[in-house]
């Protein structure tokens, strides 16, 4: 509930109701009365499997005005007490069932309760808060993007003392060093957001990067988090003291070196933040700017300027489409083909109506976010999946996957009219989803302009005035940039982390397979927390803001009973760590992400899936939601 309430003029609330989504209207109707009829016949919203679903929910034009007309009278009243305010999961089941026009299984009801903020998923302790609880020796947290102020905000919660140490000069993580030209979240913002805290004023349905770099800063100012935090300060090492059952971090800042003993370490580095600089005979030789997309300079003038991009991914498809219309020329070298799904409403604005509704009425913007968390959430998962009977599996898995594959290549089509030459170089022959998908916000518009060309032989080398490709042919260039990805599988080991008898992290993950059980903690590591760690990353929806809060409260949790329960340290046990990998390795074997028809940063060299989960994220938030200490060795110190 909002904490005070002014209703807005009659005519000024039915202009914002009109721009309302409906089928979250009646889930407001419905928590201030209580009254079922509005879960009949004929105010059933129509299943809507669209990112940005039609605010009208399939609703007839009398159905959708007796709801507006219900909403006026009851947001013109100055009191809203609630008939319902957290419904309990049962209740939860059906209001999410009759909001999408499509059963809900259970087990969704309490995660989404949390999500939308119906009740709390931060950890609390079991009974009254430990008096010793400031005894320990603080909790370093190394980074403070998302997952590090995910984790910052529950300690803080509990009053457990924490470090965070940063290498950059402010928090936020990915989205403060991105900086390049149309960087942006290409998940929906209402649920790539935490599910505390105060709402942000979303500009649009997927917010550019300077917004979602305002909130984090936002958000770490409220949790309280910056006065604990030491900005410039890189780790060099980090050392597991056997007699003193801690760790030993020596960290590098603007004052010097310093060692910090720590109760426990959580790498909230993630696995997106050190660029994949690919080796290219001549590279140093070249006499312009050359640099990776999270490496871009501050004030680049790229007007009138002959451009190369290397790579087609994530970056590139945001790039080319905001700048193409500056520069002379643009040169895209691709390696592969990619599949993008059309987003008619990627850049469109939330209009004053909607916005005040998001801001002021009460669990409007709950359920809002709860409609952009399922349609980016489980539904895409059974398409991933390979099916043994299948009679194309060179194309495609199974028969959802190939209704996706036919509908990406009509838009593929449709936006490459008249030009077979880009057609058959940017159809994909594997599988949709395969790497990957990204969300087609322009690009396709853009590289049929005259400006642009789409290179797919081989880079050759690099020559002091531009690229050479594998048939000589030399392409000028006045800049490079290298929109080649990231190199996922080193994660935490990035840290020079020395374990128990001596163990590395960097051996223990060595040939580029990492493995933690639940993506979190590692044999021989005790006190030793990985957040975005490995097979923890998302390949089928979700934000990666609810795999940082899942996991925050699973460390949380470790963390709470360890101090309640006067344990010094934790250990996971090798034969749990094992299965858990064993599972996950046996689920990805019937997953997109093996299919043998394409590379992804998703695999290592052997083909192993190390980067993403195979699970739905309602079962890894179960399976993250309480530790079992029965899965760990306890340690004491001495």
């Amino acid at each position: 509930m909002s904490d005070t309430w002014t209703p807005l003029p009659a005519d000024r609330l039915m202009q914002a109701v009109e721009e309302a989504d409906l089928r979250v209207l009646l889930m407001v109707i419905f928590h201030l009365t209580g009254d079922r009829r509005w879960f009949s016949d004929p105010y059933l919203p129509k299943r809507d499997v669209n990112l940005i679903a039609d605010e009208d929910a399939g609703l007839s034009e009398e159905a959708r005005a007796e709801i507006r007309a219900k909403a006026v009278e009851l947001l013109s009243s100055p009191d809203l007490a609630p008939a319902v305010d957290d419904p309990g999961d049962e209740l939860m089941v059906e209001m999410m069932s009759r909001c999408l026009g499509e059963a809900v299984p259970p087990e969704y009801a309490l995660m989404m309760r949390e999500e939308m903020g119906l009740c709390s998923r931060q950890v609390d302790w079991r009974d009254e808060k430990p008096t010793h609880v400031r005894d320990h020796l603080p909790v370093v947290i190394v980074g403070a993007g998302a997952s590090g102020i995910a984790l910052a905000a529950n300690l803080e919660k509990l009053g457990v003392s924490y470090t965070i140490l940063e290498k950059n000069n402010e928090v936020g993580g990915t989205w403060h060093e991105n900086t390049y030209p149309g960087c942006g979240v290409d998940t929906p913002n209402h649920a790539y957001s935490f599910s505390f805290g105060t709402r942000y004023r979303w500009s649009r349905y997927f917010a550019p990067r300077d917004e979602l770099q305002d909130y984090l800063v936002r958000s770490a100012d409220e949790a309280g988090i910056r006065a604990k935090t030491r900005f410039t300060t890189r780790v060099v090492k980090t050392d597991w003291d056997e007699a003193a059952c801690c760790w030993r971090v020596l960290a590098e800042g603007p004052g010097g070196s310093e060692e910090i003993q720590a109760m426990a370490v959580v790498s909230a580095i993630g696995q997106l933040s050190l660029p994949s600089v690919p080796h290219i005979e001549g590279a140093d030789t070249f006499d312009g700017p050359i640099f990776h997309t999270a490496e871009w300079p501050d004030g680049l003038d790229l007007a009138g300027k002959r451009v190369a991009i290397i790579g087609t991914g994530a970056s590139s498809m945001q790039i080319v489409p905001t700048v193409v219309d500056e520069v002379a020329s643009f040169t895209v070298y691709q390696r592969n083909a990619q599949w993008a799904r059309p987003i008619p409403r990627y850049h469109d604005p939330i209009g004053d109506g909607a916005q005040w509704l998001l801001e002021k009425v009460p669990y409007y913007a709950a359920w809002f976010r709860f409609t952009m968390l399922w349609r980016y959430g489980d539904g895409l998962l059974p398409t991933l999946k390979k099916d043994p009977n299948w009679e194309h599996p060179e194309r495609s898995l199974n028969r959802a996957n190939d209704r996706h594959r036919i509908q990406m290549t009509e838009h593929m089509e449709q936006e490459l009219v008249g030009r077979p030459d880009l057609l058959a170089k940017c159809l994909p022959t594997y599988p949709p989803y395969g790497k990957r998908i990204l969300l087609d916000n322009g690009w396709f518009a853009a590289i049929t302009k005259l400006n642009v060309e789409l290179v797919t032989d081989d880079i050759d080398r690099i020559d002091p005035s531009g690229v050479v490709t594998t048939d000589g042919q030399l392409r000028d260039a006045d800049i490079v940039i290298l929109a080649t990805g990231f190199k996922v599988s080193l994660m935490t080991a990035r840290l020079n982390v020395t374990g128990r008898e001596g163990r590395k992290l960097t051996d223990v993950w060595a040939d580029d397979n990492p493995s933690a059980h639940l993506g979190i903690t590692v044999p021989g590591f005790p006190n030793l927390f990985t957040m975005q760690g490995p097979n923890s990353g998302l390949g089928h929806g979700g934000s990666a803001i609810f795999q940082a809060e899942c996991q925050a409260r699973y460390i949380a949790g470790c963390l709470a009973g360890m101090i309640e329960d006067g344990i010094d340290a934790i250990d996971v046990q090798q034969d749990v760590h094992d299965e858990y990998v064993r599972r996950v390795d046996a689920e990805h074997e019937g997953m997109i992400w093996t299919h043998p028809g394409m590379s992804t940063y998703y695999r290592n060299a052997k083909g192993r899936v190390v980067s993403v989960m195979p699970w739905r994220l309602v079962d890894y938030w179960s399976m993250t939601h309480e530790p079992d200490f029965t899965e760990f060795q306890v340690l004491k110190a001495g």
